[in-house]
């Protein structure tokens, strides 16, 4: 049975490590979907020692943007995570790189010029809006499968407001974005601190996809405490 699961709080909350303990205990075999661009080969071998971390026991899927060419029906998928996914949809086409340029231009411009603001923040917002778009699309077409998805996220805006105008729009996108599951996933956890807090959870009379019927954030076997991991 589907069942989708989001993990979402601050950077270093312990988001990841819950996300793989869970998965661990609702079956010997997880299945990890890393979203991350591999930029240069220092990140290349970071990504190799968090796969060497994990264990043989986990089967490991690279993909960037199109998570629905991957079949996981039966599977449980850490999908780790939807930050970085967002930001390879804002960046990797080059249709999308004008974004960039204009939000960089509409900080360059003085109040005389605010019909010339306006328009490019009118083109951004387009622009945004369809990034969205093609992100819930992907989003349903993934999660139609019957599988189990734990979605890791961040929540970036809780911080303060950048200087940077891309990193602002990004926030916004990400937050939109991360609105949108919360609304389809059956379970939502907020990680401060190392500690999970459930802010939306099953109905009881919801199965569960674990074979003992526990709730995910009760699973058959108990989650340890955390443990700082290596950055």
């Amino acid at each position: 049975m589907k069942r989708i699961i989001l993990i979402t709080g601050g950077q270093r909350s312990g988001k990841s490590q819950y996300a793989e303990r869970l998965a661990l205990s609702l079956t010997p075999n997880p299945v990890y979907v890393a979203t991350a661009h591999i930029w240069d080969d220092e990140f290349r071998q970071r990504v190799l020692h968090h796969q060497a971390r994990r264990g043989p026991e986990w089967t490991n899927i690279e993909e960037e943007k199109y998570l629905s060419r991957h079949d996981l029906t039966g599977r449980v998928a850490v999908i780790d995570c939807i930050t970085l996914w967002c930001t390879n949809f804002l960046t990797v086409d080059s249709g999308q790189l004008t974004v960039d340029s204009s939000m960089r231009n509409i900080d360059q411009q003085g109040g005389s010029q605010l019909s010339t603001v306006n328009c490019q923040l009118s083109t951004v917002n387009s622009q945004l809006s369809t990034i969205l778009d093609a992100l819930k699309s992907e989003f349903d077409r993934f999660t139609q499968q019957d599988a189990t998805f734990i979605f890791v996220t961040n929540e970036i805006g809780m911080g303060g407001t950048s200087d940077n105008p891309l990193q602002r729009h990004f926030t916004d996108l990400q937050g939109w974005m991360n609105q949108y599951v919360a609304q389809q996933a059956d379970e939502v956890i907020l990680m401060v601190s190392g500690l999970p807090l459930t802010l939306k959870s099953p109905s009881a009379s919801s199965p569960s996809p674990s074979p003992s019927h526990n709730s995910p954030s009760t699973p058959s076997t108990p989650l340890t405490p955390l443990t700082p991991s290596t950055p």
